[in-house]
This record gives C-alpha cells, structure tokens and sequence, in this order.
C-alpha cells in the first residue's frame, strides 16, 4: 500500500475526531493537532491500537497569528509530505458584534481564514509537484447564507472559506489535486450544552446530525474529489432553500432562528 499523511487540525473532538477514525481505518498514517495535549494522546492511542497506524500529534493553539507557518514548519519536521490536509479547526462566537470582544473576533479571523489559507498554501505546492494531494476545508452550511445577526462573523469567515474553496479548485484543475468544501449544518459535537445552544430554535428546528455521519460524507466526498458537500436531505433542502430565496428574508430567517442563542454570550461554539 501506498505510504499515505494525513494532517487534521482541531482533531481533539467532534468532527475533526470522527474524520481521524476514518483516515485510521483507511490506513493513513496521521498528524493531529488541536490545543487540547491529553484528548489528542488519548485519540492517539485509541487509534494506534485500534488500527496499527502512527499517530504524530502537535499540540498548539492555531488561533494566533502566523500559527499556519508554525504548525506547518513542526508538520514538515515529522513529514516532508503529505498526501491529505484537513483544514478542520474553526470556532464560532455569539453575540451582537459591536458588543463582541475584539480578541475573540480577532482570534476567529485568525483561525477560521488565515490559518487556513496559510497551511493551504504551504501544502499545495509539494501536492501540485507529485500531482497527488488532496485537502478538505471545513466550511459550514453558514458559508452558503448572506449573513447571520447574532453570528455576523462566523458566518462571514465561512463565506471565504467556501468561496476560497472554490477559487482555488478551479486554478489547480489538471495537477491531480483537489480541494473539497464540507458544509455541515448544526452538529452533535459535544459543545451544545455548555453553549446552551441545545434550547436555540436552531437546534430545535433543523434535527442537528452526529459528528460522525457528518464526517463520513466529507470522507467520501474529498475521496471523490467532490467540490462541495452537504451532509444530510436536511442540510441539502436548506441549501436549496436559501439559493432561491431572497437575501433579505434568509437574513431575517437567521435572526429568528439565533435569536435565542443571542442572549446569551457563548465562548469557543463551533458551528461546524
């Protein structure tokens, strides 16, 4: 079998965690990062035993400036190539924005675009060379709406990543490289109650899916070198939805639904 990287951020839980099992099970050799040291050794070790593969994991907070470069000089340490790059981590906050906290909004900007716009164009050109490589970037079902009052930012930082998903996978057509978006609507990944999003009319509403139905069809997706996927008939009819509807009313909509989640103020929600 080819010898065959996969490097996953925001790995420790949720998504990120449920992609690693699959990559594991696939025979991938892994490189895992998140900020969370224990749940990533203790992932580690589940899937080295579980499936005989190495697990490198690199703990770091990528929410900083420049964490793309740094991450990706301690990647290249362990492995000087990677066939698969998973742009996973991402978090959300809540809340009217001119009551956010600048550092909170400054950290989502870093994570959700920068940092992975930096790892994205650090990996391609090693891929395009070998004209093998695949990368999944985690968007959210957020990214296909005009915005979302109470989310404002979130929503916004997804847009570019589904936007940027998409530019980039035209300019790389014929270098046997491909770039997939996942667009996962409301999830089962733990974070709900202690957001106390799991009473939103969101959550009520859209019937959130489990992580890991979630990260199976992302899975396939990036196998099939798909350009966008959206897990779920749920998630597809909302998609379809806010496509035909006008911008103003799907704004309106995304009020309505947030509203409850607006009062009060959540840390670290990852939409995704």
């Amino acid at each position: 079998m080819k010898h065959r990287i996969a490097v996953i951020t925001g790995a420790s839980s949720g998504i990120g965690m449920e992609l690693a099992r699959l990559f594991a099970a696939d025979g991938y050799e892994l490189i895992l990062t998140a900020r969370r040291a224990d749940r990533l050794q203790e992932l580690a070790g589940e899937l080295g035993k579980t499936f005989g593969v190495a697990v490198h994991v690199v703990p770091m907070d990528i929410s900083q400036p420049f964490a793309g470069a740094a991450l990706w000089r301690e990647i290249s340490a362990i492995a000087p190539e990677i066939e698969v790059l998973v742009n996973n981590a991402g978090f959300g906050d809540t809340g009217d924005f001119a009551q956010q906290q600048p550092e909170r909004i400054e950290g989502m900007i870093h994570l959700n675009i920068s940092t992975l716009t930096s790892l994205t164009r650090l990996a391609l050109p090693g891929m395009i060379e070998r004209r093998s490589g695949k990368i999944l970037n985690v968007a959210s079902l957020a990214g296909l709406s005009p915005g979302g009052p109470g989310m404002s930012v979130y929503f916004a930082t997804k847009s570019y990543v589904l936007s940027f998903t998409r530019g980039i996978r035209r300019e790389l057509r014929g270098t046997g490289v491909t770039v997939t978006a996942l667009c996962p609507g409301p999830t089962h990944t733990g974070f709900e109650k202690a957001a106390n999003a799991q009473n939103t009319r969101l959550f009520k509403w859209a019937t959130p899916m489990e992580a890991a139905a979630v990260a199976r069809a992302g899975y396939r997706g990036l196998q099939r070198g798909s350009a966008v996927v959206l897990p779920g008939w749920r998630n597809k009819l909302m998609a379809i939805s806010m496509k035909f509807s006008p911008a103003g009313g799907v704004v309106e909509a995304n009020r309505i639904l947030l509203a409850e989640r607006r009062q009060k103020r959540t840390a670290n929600y990852p939409l995704q």
